[in-house]
Order: structure tokens, then sequence, then C-alpha cells
């Protein structure tokens, strides 16, 4: 990858390594560094040989690595010329004596390249002294110029490993000012393809919002070049990406796009920013906020309220114990539910929870926003970083995810039940009916029993449809989302339920629960 950076500015041998990932190791094109290549240079370059040596040096060296066997406290081995070295001295030693002709090629490509670089910003600073080097950067390279060299990696290496069991998924987010989010937008297309990457990715000029899933060498090759671009590698590290079980598969297809917001909120950043959030605590400092609000014997006249930032279907499956969880179908709900129940948070410390942080993000600056509250805190990370560090602490659940897995399980508690017969259960599938495609809990007894929709007009709409197939334009419309107020008011009841009181199976006008209700009305036939 192009470096934006002079050599002046930083001698790191790892930070370097992807800035010319675009130079080819095997290009014999390239001339030895020899006088005739020294006299093409100007002054201030030539000074610049030994740094380039070692920039060439290290790069050669990073694309020998392996992943160590897990036993072993090192992180990485290297492997070169069908063997293998544990330490970084010995292979320094075998680059050294047996690579220096691919050494003197690729140091002669860094100070071309280095000429290049220093030359452009050179010019760009008489052109426009305003105009920063990124958004330059931006506008006047090639895409293709800021992915990372794959050239010694097979194919199969970066495909294979995107099972579920074997590969991974990352989830990350970023705020930060990006000048231009279309050139960004078509970079990480790119990217994405390059690597064999599915998933989903909202740019805007706030920043950026990923979900990406495929082998684990893709992912890894992922973090390393958002580490080390120049829009991003001042506000990310490697702990800002989440990491769980999945793959390629996991996502149907990829999904690269620019939009007004990274996660949709429904108000415009340049209303509520996320530069005014709330104080972040770390997992640990989470962990003992909330273990200090349940350990109060009055819960519903304390000062604290445990709020979940996330929508229904996701509480409803996995949820901090004691929390406030919303009845809201998505996020660009909640500025209208905090607004509604404003007095709920009045004089209040309030800890917000999502799923990875960036709901908590702006979902926090909103409600500072208001005045109202005492203190609001978020969890850095999310539940995604809590359960890495509390897998049994005070999330009880599964975790939901946007993906095809659903929910990601770190402990084996079940706290919610099966919409039909009210049985322990906590396993989404979606409504069989294809206009609602509503996320619902059947357990296999009752889908063994034909119950297969998210309520009973559902399953009727559905039954409505396979006798009539040509009848397909009706509206989302059946008793899941008919009794569910849009934005819900807590302070007519202000009841905080522990994990263990989730309301029982859904009762109709009838009385009846889901189960009778679908017998009645769909009686199965008998069996002479």
């Amino acid at each position: 990858m192009p470096s934006s950076t002079s050599p002046d500015q930083g001698d790191d041998l790892e930070a370097c390594v992807l800035r010319f990932s675009d130079l080819d190791l095997k290009d014999t094109s390239l001339v030895n560094p020899s006088n005739s290549l020294k006299a093409e240079l100007d002054g201030n370059t030539k000074k610049k040989y030994s740094f380039a040596k070692k920039k060439a040096f290290a790069l050669f060296v990073k694309t020998k690595e392996v992943p160590a066997p897990p036993f072993e406290c090192k992180e990485k081995w290297w492997k070169c010329c069908h063997q293998l070295f544990m330490d970084q001295i010995s292979i320094h030693r075998h680059v050294a004596t047996q690579h220096a002709d691919e050494i003197c090629h690729q140091t002669a490509a860094v100070l071309k390249q280095l000429a290049v670089t220093l030359s452009t910003s050179k010019s760009l600073k008489s052109a426009d002294k305003r105009s920063p080097l990124k958004e330059y950067l931006t506008r006047n390279c090639e895409v293709s110029a800021w992915l990372p060299d794959i050239s010694c990696c097979s194919p199969d290496e970066l495909i294979s490993g995107q099972g579920s069991e074997e590969g991974e998924v990352l989830l990350y987010y970023c705020y930060c000012d990006l000048e231009d989010p279309h050139w960004i937008c078509a970079w990480q297309t790119a990217l994405c393809q390059h690597l064999h990457l599915t998933g989903k990715v909202r740019i805007a000029t706030e920043g950026i919002n990923g979900t990406v899933g495929g082998s684990k060498l893709a992912t890894r090759l992922y973090v390393e070049v958002m580490l080390s671009c120049p829009w991003f590698k001042d506000y990310l590290c490697k702990d800002d990406f989440k990491t769980s079980k999945g793959g390629a598969c996991c996502f149907p297809e990829l999904r690269v796009g620019v939009f007004e917001e990274i996660v949709p909120m429904g108000i415009s950043p340049n209303k509520i920013s996320y530069k005014k959030p709330g104080i972040h605590l770390s997992p640990g400092e989470f962990h003992k906020e909330v273990e200090k609000f349940l350990s109060q014997a009055n819960k519903e006249q304390s000062d604290t309220i445990l709020l979940d930032c996330r929508n229904f279907y996701e509480s409803k499956i996995g949820r901090f114990q004691g929390c406030l969880a919303p009845d809201i179908r998505k996020f660009s709900y909640f500025p209208s539910y905090v607004d509604k129940n404003l007095e709920l948070f009045r004089e209040k410390k309030v800890l917000m929870y999502c799923t990875g942080g960036i709901r908590c993000e702006r979902g926090s600056a909103y409600l500072k926003a208001k005045g109202v509250c005492k203190e609001v805190f978020q969890l850095k990370g999310g539940i995604h970083k809590y359960l890495e560090e509390f897998p049994d602490g005070f999330y009880k659940g599964k975790l939901f995810v946007f993906d095809e897995r659903y929910a990601l399980s770190y402990n084996s508690d079940i706290v919610s039940e099966c919409s039909y017969c009210g049985a322990p259960w906590d396993q989404y599938k979606l409504c069989s009916t294809p206009q609602c495609r509503q996320l619902v809990l059947i357990c296999p007894a009752c889908q063994g029993q034909g119950f297969t929709a998210c309520c009973v007009t559902c399953q009727d709409k559905g039954s409505r449809l396979a006798s009539s197939p040509t009848q397909n334009s009706f509206k989302e419309e059946c008793e899941c989302t008919a009794r569910r107020p849009r934005i819900p008011s807590e302070l007519a009841q202000q009841v905080q339920l522990p994990v263990s009181q989730e309301p029982k199976p859904d009762i109709g006008e009838s009385g009846l629960c889901l189960c009778e209700q679908h017998r009645q009305r769909f009686p199965r036939p008998s069996q002479s």
C-alpha cells in the first residue's frame, strides 16, 4: 500500500508492511539499487537507502508468517523454502543469506516509491497547503493501490475455512470524519472481494460500520489493512474488532453502501453527533456497576437504570438481569422512546449497552442531549466484549446477531419461550408467511404440529397464499405488530422485570394460547 508518511516520521517495521503491499516481490523488471539507480534519486531520497532496505526486508519476512500452534507461547512462526523457523533470528538469517536478490529488487522498488511519494507530497503542499494528504490520496489513487498483497497466499487459503466452524466473522465500527465516503465504499467493496469476504459494510461521513465473514486468513489481512490505512489507523486498534466463529457462509452476499448514518437512528449526525457520547466503561467496570445495581433491595426506587438499546427480538433471547428492555422493533424508534418516557430517566444514572457498542455511541449522545439524566454510561465493546470476559456473568441467554446464525451462545441459560406452548426455547426461525418473515420462536414439538408462523393471522395468510398463489399483495399486518405499540410507554408501570419473569405465551382476545387458536381455526385431519 503506498505510504502516506515520510520515513522521518517513524521506523516501525510492523507498521510499514502493508504500505508497500502493491509491490511485487517477483517483479524481475526492477533493477538492482546500483549507482545508476541512486543517480536518478534526489539527495534527500539517497539518504533513505538504509530505511528502504529495512522496509523491504520486513515486508519479505512478513509474507512468510504462519500461525504458531496454540500450545506455543509465541503467536507466529515463519515458513520459507520448505523450512519452519520458530524465532526471528533464524528467519532473518535465512532471508539475509538465501534471498539477497529478492531483497535487492524490493529495495529498489521501495526507493522508487519513496521518490514518487515525496514528490507528490511536495507538489501537493505547493498547490494547496490546506488540502490534507489523505484527501489527495483518496481522490488520486486507484482503489487497487490500497489492497493487501496476497501473492504469497494461494486462493485455496483465502477461500478455505469459510465454514461456520473454521472461518470467522468480524464485527467493528469506527466513528471518524471521512472526506469522501464514496471512495471508501469503492475501496471496501474491492477489498472484501479481493479477500473473498461477505457481509455488510455501512459508510458515511461520520465513519464506518462493518460485519464481514470469511476465512481466518482473510479476516486477519482485513484487520491489518484497516489498522494501517491512513483513514482509520489513528482511531482503530486491534481490540476494536470483535470476532466469533462463522465465515462467508453467514451472509448471503456482500453489501457495501454509503448512508447518512453508520447505524440508522433516524436523526442526522449534524444534530446528534457521535462526538458527545456517554462515559465508556470497560467490561470489568460495567460488571461492577451492574453488580452494585442488582445488590440493591428495592430496584424500583433505585437511582440507576440498566438500559438495553437493542430491539425487542434481540433482548427477548438474552439480556442483563434487571434491565429495562424497550419493546421497540427498530433502533430508529429509540429517540421517540426516550422522548415518550423522558421522566423515567430524570435524575437517574443510566447504564446503557448494545451488541457491539455502536448504538450506544449516538443513543447515549441523544439521551445526554435531553439534559435530564444524572449520568450516562455505556458498555465499551458491547455485550460481545463483556461475554468474552464474563461468559457466566450477569448477561443471561444468547447474543442476537444480524446474520444467518441469528445468535451466539456463551452460556447455557435459556430466558425465552416457545411462542405457541411456552416451553423454554431460544432458537429463531423466520415466519413461514413470505409477506411477514418476522423472527419467531417455535419449539420442535410445535413445528411438528404444523405451527410455522409468528401468529394465527399469519398462519391463515400462509394457507390462503398456498391455495391462491396470485394473492400476494397484502401488507405485513398481523397480530404480532397490531398489538404492539410502535413506541411503548414505561411510565404507567415503571416495572423492571427480572429475567425469570418473562411474559407467558401470547393470549389473544379469545383467551386461548396460540396453539389452541391455531387448532380451532385449522383442525388437523383425523387419521383413520
